[in-house]
């Protein structure tokens, strides 16, 4: 992909999405945050196991098995159909573990191109992380790409971790620095023989030679860079290194998106960028998650919900109608794809894809062409 990622898209149906649509034209770091579930035993959603898509050859799996570990998924960001993926993370308990595998097996249907699996700050769920992502190997299709930090490792353990992982079948990784162990915005200290900088990792995920590498960007920045220029350095080198494909924090503005592609494309950046967007359930939770990047939830986007701060239920809608607008003008935008943070629920994502007219069980993905 070339200049803005990829020219906009006239053929994208995509139903009215009503009077409160993101302006793209409006003005407007850590890795992508590894966020904190929902209490777990809520009711979980309802489809069916069942319904999961057959194990066919056109599988995203046996793609992976054809083409060799990466190319894939690379192929399918850089295709003319919309590339969808979702964000996990390992369950801490047994309820949280089976509202997990619910929520793959209703996602599953809608093939995404891969699927990430959280890695908890300081490397506190490393054998979760595997557990999850090789289970995500044998008993789906799907094609799991597991993160990955610097915090708390050295040279010699990160090495352990990728053959675990290469080991388990997992050839997907997402190379990030991590907050720092005393908490995002404070001073980095590396690991004794460890990185200071995800790019130390991508070269070193990448020169093992069993593994595509993603990365992080960031539409307004990371938190610690001294400017959007050094900030597009920095994603500049990690693609150098050799890595496949990036996607971007948590972030509230098309316009942010467009600014961050019209940025790579001055650096000569032509790796695919796929935005990353998180379904909004409660203020709280948009506001914490937003502060972790050391952002602001955006003032129209904290009116129009707390016009239903006392309906838990209607501000959940508005939350759905506020990501599919936001999805919307992404994907006008050239995103490539689109990365759902699902805090291991499905509702509000099937939600959302449904208002983008796309449904599981479809032979063929929204086309962007």
């Amino acid at each position: 992909m070339t200049g803005r990622i990829l020219d906009s898209h006239p053929g994208l149906a995509v139903p009215p999405l009503g009077s409160g649509h993101m302006d793209p034209a409006a003005p407007r770091d850590a890795s992508p945050p590894d966020a904190s579930p929902p209490a777990d035993g809520l009711p979980a959603d309802s489809s069916p196991r069942a319904a999961s898509s057959p194990r066919a050859d056109s599988s995203p799996r046996a793609q992976a098995t054809a083409l060799g570990a990466g190319q894939a998924v690379v192929a399918r960001l850089n295709d003319t159909e919309l590339a969808l993926s979702f964000e996990f993370f390992p369950p801490r308990d047994e309820a949280g573990e089976r509202q997990l595998w619910q929520t793959v097996a209703e996602l599953e249907p809608y093939r995404p191109a891969f699927v990430s699996v959280t890695y908890g700050a300081g490397g506190s769920t490393r054998d979760a992380t595997l557990t999850t992502a090789a289970r995500l190997v044998r008993e789906t299709t799907l094609t799991p790409m597991a993160h990955l930090t610097c915090v708390g490792h050295s040279d010699r353990e990160l090495r352990t971790i990728l053959d675990a992982y290469a080991e388990a079948g997992v050839h997907h990784v997402l190379a990030l620095r991590g907050d720092p162990p005393t908490g995002p915005g404070t001073q980095w200290r590396p690991a004794p023989g460890g990185f200071s900088h995800a790019v130390e990792l991508v070269s070193l995920a990448v020169g093992d030679g069993r593994f595509c590498v993603g990365v992080a960007a960031f539409p307004e920045g990371h938190r610690e860079a001294p400017s959007l220029v050094a900030d597009t350095a920095a994603l500049r080198a990690k693609q150098d290194s050799g890595a496949a494909f990036a996607i971007t924090d948590m972030f509230f503005r098309a316009s942010d998106y467009v600014a961050l592609l019209d940025r790579a494309s001055t650096a000569g950046i032509t790796l695919p960028i796929v935005p990353g967007l998180m379904p909004i359930g409660s203020l709280a939770q948009v506001t914490r998650m937003a502060a972790l990047s050391g952002r602001e939830v955006p003032s129209d986007v904290v009116a129009r919900l707390e016009r239903h701060a006392d309906d838990p239920a209607a501000l959940r809608a508005e939350g759905v109608e506020i990501a599919a607008e936001f999805a919307a003008d992404l994907v006008a935008a050239g995103a490539p794809g689109l990365h759902f943070y699902t805090l291991n629920r499905a509702a509000a994502t099937r939600q959302i894809l449904s208002r983008l007219g796309l449904e599981p069980h479809r032979d063929e993905l929204l086309s962007r062409a």
